[in-house]
């Protein structure tokens, strides 16, 4: 009993560190939960974020909440999706708290307004690269190279609902794995080490 109570408070400080440095919404806590729950606790793969992240934009509410209480879950059960959705809700909640109460004031404040136009741009570099990341474990042939830069194309010149691409991937995804079985072709991708110059700086390091 002992052992499960800390690895829920463990699981609830990872993403109580978390919630507060994710600028930008879901996406851009890709990068920090690699560190954070990957290379450093070792609790699921990167994969499994991959995976996580798709679900959790195929279905309504915030991706922040959903991809760590799915995460949360993967590691610790119910009781581990709790604790996730706690730790990533809680300091975001009391900081936006904050921040309504401060706005009237602080709109108006060029130093404000300037950090903010500088956290927007640096939210484009964390997504890019949670992207890159995340290419470099789901895009493992040509097949996928091909469907990555179609999706990318639907999305950018027909504003297709981000869902509908995601659900046609699954279909996708099904087909061409039922193909590939038979005709006897490999559909799996060994897993790659990442080295640790690979990984990204992590704002609550030693927190």
């Amino acid at each position: 009993m002992k052992d499960e109570w800390k690895r829920l408070f463990q699981i609830f400080w990872t993403f109580f560190k978390i919630g507060p440095v994710t600028f930008g919404g879901g996406y851009a806590m890709i990068p920090l939960i690699e560190r954070e729950v990957v290379h450093k606790k070792k609790w699921v793969k990167i994969e499994d974020v991959t995976d996580v992240f798709a679900l959790a934009e195929s279905i309504p509410g915030a991706i922040a909440i959903n991809s760590s209480t799915f995460i949360g879950y993967r590691i610790g059960g119910i009781k581990g999706a709790v604790a996730a959705l706690l730790g990533v809700f809680l300091p975001t909640f009391f900081i936006v708290v904050v921040l309504s109460i401060l706005f009237l004031q602080i709109q108006d404040n060029p130093k404000i307004e300037a950090a903010f136009k500088a956290i927007r741009a640096s939210i484009v570099a964390l997504i890019v690269y949670a992207g890159y990341m995340i290419g470099k474990t789901a895009i493992i042939d040509k097949t996928t190279l091909i469907i990555s830069f179609g999706a990318m194309f639907v999305l950018l010149f027909f504003h297709i609902h981000p869902v509908l691409i995601i659900l046609f991937g699954i279909l996708l995804g099904i087909v061409l794995v039922q193909i590939k079985q038979r005709l006897g072709c490999a559909t799996e991708k060994k897993e790659k080490h990442i080295s640790k110059d690979e990984r990204e700086w992590f704002m609550g390091e030693g927190i």
